[in-house]
């Protein structure tokens, strides 16, 4: 019987975590992965990552030496690959908060397994999109201008373009991530302090645990910051994405102006989210033998929110030609019939269908849900077709404007090419250094799921016979 029809009780009751788990099988599972050395496949995927990471350093440096016209942007499409890479970027940062802090709030305990991986996930995702902002400026040496500092003009020069929001929304979106990353993870570095077999590991693990000892009044201090910090980044789920739609939907460009953009892009940021962590995931998972913890019940349960966020943006492609042909504007009408749908770059628009819309829907069937070459395949098609949903509205709306003399075509660049593949090794390096020394599942968080954790549960049969069952935070002293 599909899960979907399962009484609500029984889906409750079904194992977030293999059977056999006990609290020192999760921490011997999680924490082999820093205590040991690294495998080789690791090392190859590093030194691969380090690699496109210095292609991008290369590639912004040419671009300060020579200028903003080594890109492909020109007149009448003024944004392009940069902004395209900036809202797909903050868009792969989603899920990280809504898993943590929205799901926290509304006590879901299935993203225990999940809520670390994806907080790292968005931290790493943010700084790749940061990089956009800072290089597309022109002149980069009045980037300074951004932040709020004092200048010599005692003002932002224009503090009603959205793209200053931006760095308000973004810089905010990163520091409260962080702050709540950091919060979570320090129970676990208590267990790699009490864990660990040389000094350096005890002085930097102990340093981070900030003083962590386990009791009562720390998990109380730690409960009560936890819960606030989700609190805060709530909010943040839907301001981010719709601040950086404002970026279009203030403007008059036929294909940018409209009310709908705002949840359309939260919609859409938490489906691309989604889809990266079940792509990383999925590989970890496998590697590094995390199955007992991460079991399919997460998947599928992940794969709901991706068919239900797919949907939600398919929706909103549906509505954007219903306002164009509602609202009687000849140029709405004309930019997505003839710009899109068949105009010379009607490709990239068939993709973003095919990719976010289409390749959903097997999730209504569950096999296909739960079977995790369909879920991986799916999760990199919806990763591409993200990609292309924000070239479409960029590039598509800009590149026939209103005089036909005036239009033009868009055609990447080397330097283009090699600053969106360096991000992504920027963002695969930091990923790859996170998996490696800091325990990539919240330990505390999953045991908490336990029977065991229960202080009422009396059951010795999993092996509870753990001193600290109720609260299992500092078990590297087991």
């Amino acid at each position: 019987m599909s899960s979907w029809n399962l009484p609500i009780k029984e889906l409750d009751e079904t194992p977030l975590v293999g059977e056999g788990t006990t609290f020192r099988s999760i921490t011997e599972t999680v924490c082999r992965v820093t205590e040991h050395k690294a495998p080789r496949a690791w090392w190859v995927a590093f030194l691969i990552a380090i690699s496109f990471t210095g292609i991008m350093t290369l590639s912004i440096g040419y671009l300060f030496w020579t200028g903003v016209g080594v890109w492909g942007n020109n007149a009448p499409v003024y944004w392009a690959w940069d902004i395209t890479n900036f809202v797909w970027w903050i868009g792969i940062g989603h899920a990280g908060t809504l898993i943590s802090a929205v799901l926290f709030l509304f006590r879901q305990k299935w993203r225990t397994a999940i809520n670390r991986f994806s907080e790292a996930m968005t931290i790493f995702a943010v700084i790749c999109a940061l990089i956009f902002p800072g290089i597309h400026v022109g002149r980069a040496w009045y980037a300074y201008y951004m932040l709020p500092i004092p200048n010599e003009m005692a003002i932002w020069p224009n503090f009603k373009s959205p793209l200053l929001w931006d760095v308000f929304a973004v810089s905010t979106y990163f520091t409260v991530s962080t702050m709540f990353w950091l919060v979570g993870l320090i129970p676990d570095f208590a267990t790699l302090r009490d864990r660990a077999t040389t000094k350096i590991r005890r002085v930097v693990y102990g340093a981070l645990a900030v003083g962590w000892r386990g009791s009562n009044r720390h998990w109380q201090n730690y409960e009560r910051a936890y819960l606030l910090l989700a609190a805060l980044s709530t909010p943040l789920v839907l301001s981010v994405h719709s601040v950086v739609s404002f970026d279009f939907a203030t403007s008059l460009m036929p294909g940018w102006h409209t009310t709908i953009f705002p949840p359309y892009f939260v919609a859409g940021a938490v489906f691309s989210g989604f889809a990266m962590v079940m792509t990383l995931m999925l590989i970890t998972r496998a590697v590094y033998g995390m199955r007992s913890l991460v079991t399919l019940k997460h998947l599928e349960l992940m794969n709901k929110i991706i068919l239900t966020t797919g949907s939600l943006v398919g929706y909103a492609y549906a509505m954007e030609f219903f306002i164009a042909w509602y609202g009687g504007n000849d140029y709405e009408r004309f930019l997505f019939v003839e710009n899109r749908l068949k105009g010379p770059m009607a490709w990239s628009y068939w993709i973003m269908i095919g990719c976010n819309v289409l390749s959903p829907q097997v999730f209504w069937f569950k096999k296909l849900r739960t079977s995790i070459p369909v879920m991986f395949v799916v999760s990199i098609l919806v990763n591409i077709g993200m990609w292309f949903e924000r070239f479409v509205i960029i590039v598509t709306s800009l590149y026939r404007d209103f005089v036909p003399s005036s239009w033009g075509s868009f055609r990447p660049t080397l330097v283009d090419i090699f600053t969106y593949a360096g991000t992504l090794g920027l963002f695969f390096t930091a990923f790859l250094l996170f998996i490696r020394w800091i325990p990539m599942i919240a330990i505390a968080e999953v045991k908490g799921v336990l029977p065991e954790a229960d202080p009422h549960h009396h059951d010795d049969s999993h092996g509870a016979h753990d001193t600290h069952s109720h609260q299992p935070a500092t078990v590297g002293a087991e």
